[in-house]
């Protein structure tokens, strides 16, 4: 059991997260790059960064200046690649928390440059070009120009890349981007970093320098990956149902008489999918039906035979089974990133190492 005192938490196996770590970089011809945006989709971005920066992680990747300055305030030292495309506003705060923003606008590396200058410092960036996703990037037919003109402003470009739009969907239109990103590599030379692969082109098609999220949390099955993430929870409620009684709002669920219930401390405000979450296990693995609605914090089960308050119920398992995250996203009709990066923060996580509590953040 954790050695956390709380009626519910999130627990994330870092042993798990190394074996997911190792098999990538196994399959890797380059660099990879743990991509820990939205707090790692939930996981907690600092614990992993340090974690996979001691394991030979050289670098990690966000999505805004915020998450990188909270990952410097937490100690990290390693480099720090903003994803996306800079907003010329951010440009200070990217600067003086050492971070490597991505252009993908003249406005952007106008700012940039503007700034580092007034501050003394040397700007550094990433070019990202649009090889077909239509979000961010200097169109990928115009990488040599825009090149040039962010290098004249003084900015040091360092890498280079674009984003897959359907790896793991459409392998035509990864090849249709692979060449378009081949092409811009031609064309700009050596000397930069290029990274293109995301999980699914890595682990589909191969790739040389990747970003990796999906993966590295394990949730795509079926490839010896292992899922990092689990919620447990103890009940604050053991009871016996009379027949006729009615469980939560709405009163759905009617007794028959005899039923154990156990409320546990947890709901859609902690990122339960509302109507998507059917089950949980009990203390011995059982399956513990729910019963009733979920509530915004908490949630009725069925039990099997009565438990005491100290019992531990996972409701969210680390595996690909009916109580794991990828079930929860599949029930819902979403993606398991949508459902991890809305895990309440007002849940303690708990990072294990084996059975070493390595720390707990509440």
């Amino acid at each position: 059991m954790p050695l956390v005192e709380a009626r519910a938490w999130l627990e994330v196996d870092l042993s798990a997260l190394e074996a997911n770590w190792n098999l990538l970089q196994a399959r890797a011809k380059g660099e990879v790059i743990p991509v820990l945006k939205a707090d790692a989709y939930g996981h907690g971005a600092l614990p992993l960064a340090r974690f996979l920066l001691a394991r030979g992680a050289r670098q990690v990747a966000v999505a805004h200046p915020k998450e990188g300055r909270a990952l410097r305030e937490g100690g990290v030292e390693g480099e720090v690649l903003l994803l996306g495309s800079l907003h010329p506003a951010e440009a200070e705060e990217a600067l003086r928390w050492r971070l490597t923003p991505t252009l993908s606008t003249l406005e952007g590396a106008q700012a940039l440059a503007h700034r580092a200058r007034a501050l003394g410092l040397f700007p550094r960036a990433h070019l990202k070009v649009d090889t077909g996703m239509n979000r961010v990037g200097f169109p990928w037919e115009e990488a040599k120009a825009a090149l040039e003109a962010v290098e004249a402003l003084g900015v040091r470009v360092e890498g280079v890349y674009s984003h897959l739009a359907t790896a793991g969907e459409d392998p035509g239109f990864v090849e249709v981007q692979r060449r378009r990103f081949q092409r811009v590599r031609e064309a700009l030379g050596p000397g930069y970093f290029y990274h293109l692969e995301n999980s699914h082109g890595l682990l589909l098609h191969g790739g040389d320098n990747v970003r990796v999220g999906l993966a590295l949390y394990g949730l795509i099955p079926g490839l010896g990956l292992r899922p990092i993430l689990r919620l447990r929870a103890r009940p604050t409620l053991v009871k016996r149902l009379r027949p006729g009684d009615r469980v939560g709002y709405g009163g759905e669920y009617v007794a028959r008489g005899g039923e154990w219930l156990a409320t546990l401390p947890v709901g859609y405000a902690d990122g339960l999918p509302r109507g998507a979450v059917r089950q949980v296990l009990g203390p011995g693995g059982e399956v513990c039906p729910v019963a009733g609605r979920i509530s915004m914090d908490q949630t009725t089960v069925l039990l099997p035979a009565p438990v005491g308050l100290e019992a531990v119920f996972e409701v969210l398992s680390a595996d690909f089974g009916p109580t794991g995250l990828l079930a929860w996203a599949e029930a819902r009709g979403t993606i398991p990133y949508e459902v991890a990066v809305h895990l309440s923060r007002r849940l303690p996580r708990v990072y294990r190492h084996g059975e070493e509590v390595v720390e707990v953040l509440d």
